[in-house]
């Protein structure tokens, strides 16, 4: 397969587990605080890509092992600085959710990382295609009519929720940098574990989680931590590999277009003009990023 196309429908298996853990996010505030949820979740994503790190390894035939494939410095050098970011962005979207913030509402305010993105990459002299700017235009109308059509005002959770797209947009660009030379799952598993130590600190001040609540959102968290944090960022950083940032960004937006498409599907949610609308012109934005167009000289 073509390089190129690998990515792209790595970075299309990401957004449609993203779609769907939106549920499970939703689902897991109802039991336990946005710190506790992040930190159980990014734990169970460790423990899984350690699991499948360790089977993969006895396939390799470089003579490392296990243990010395751990002790690059630049692999935990990027885990970290792409686990930062990813630590901020997730708790200040679970926050804009937990105070006013609807979640399509949320849904259209994350993926405004598809400006940031291509911003941040003019600091990196990194000039992004013709097309581009007409594809962001495009997604961002299409994700004002999924979510937004009819909104009026700006609360405090939609000012975390902002906040939370340029944590993500630095979190890209961070992937974007590391992707190629490092092992993508060793680097999700240390990002992922930075996320949770962060997360279990500031829970121990902010709300301790019983065993019950824990319990009783099992399934969600199980969902948002084993698939959304474990697979889901895997195949983002595999999908990076190939993939020019600003393109990714908008590939990986139709996370919102998933996610109205799951909430249809398992929540019974009405699908209107207006959505269907905002999926075309998505859908539209993200096949016109992915045209070669020849630069003049």
């Amino acid at each position: 397969m073509n390089k190129k196309l690998r990515g792209i429908a790595s970075l299309f298996l990401a957004t449609i587990i993203w779609g769907s853990a939106f549920i499970s996010q939703t689902l897991g505030m109802d039991h336990i605080s946005p710190f506790a949820f992040q930190a159980i979740r990014c734990f169970l994503a460790v423990v899984g890509l350690v699991i499948v790190i360790s089977i993969l390894d006895r396939f390799k035939k470089d003579g490392k092992t296990f243990l010395s494939r751990w002790a690059d410095p630049q692999l935990w050098k990027a885990g970290i600085l792409c686990g930062i970011p990813l630590f901020l962005a997730c708790n200040m979207q679970q926050l804009g959710l937990a105070a006013d913030t609807d979640p399509g509402k949320s849904g259209f305010l994350t993926a405004m990382y598809i400006i940031i993105v291509p911003i941040l990459g003019i600091f990196q002299k990194k000039k992004p295609s013709v097309m581009v700017p007409i594809s962001v235009l495009l997604a961002v109308c299409g994700l004002y009519c999924i979510s937004c059509v009819g909104v009026t005002s700006i609360s405090t959770g939609d000012l975390l929720t902002i906040a939370c797209a340029f944590m993500f947009a630095v979190q890209i660009v961070f992937v974007d940098k590391y992707a190629a030379s490092v092992d993508p799952l060793r680097l999700n598993a240390i990002q992922a574990a930075v996320c949770s130590v962060i997360s279990a600190v500031i829970m121990c001040f902010t709300g301790m989680p019983t065993v019950k609540s824990i319990v009783d959102c099992a399934l969600p968290l199980a969902h948002a931590g084993f698939l959304s944090m474990g697979a889901a960022y895997a195949f983002q950083i595999i999908g990076q590999k190939d993939v020019e940032p600003a393109a990714a960004s908008l590939i990986m937006s139709l996370e919102s277009v998933f996610a109205l498409l799951f909430g249809i599907l398992i929540m019974q949610e009405p699908l209107g003009f207006w959505k269907l609308l905002g999926c075309g012109l998505m859908f539209t934005a993200v096949i016109l990023s992915q045209i070669p167009v020849k630069a003049k000289k």
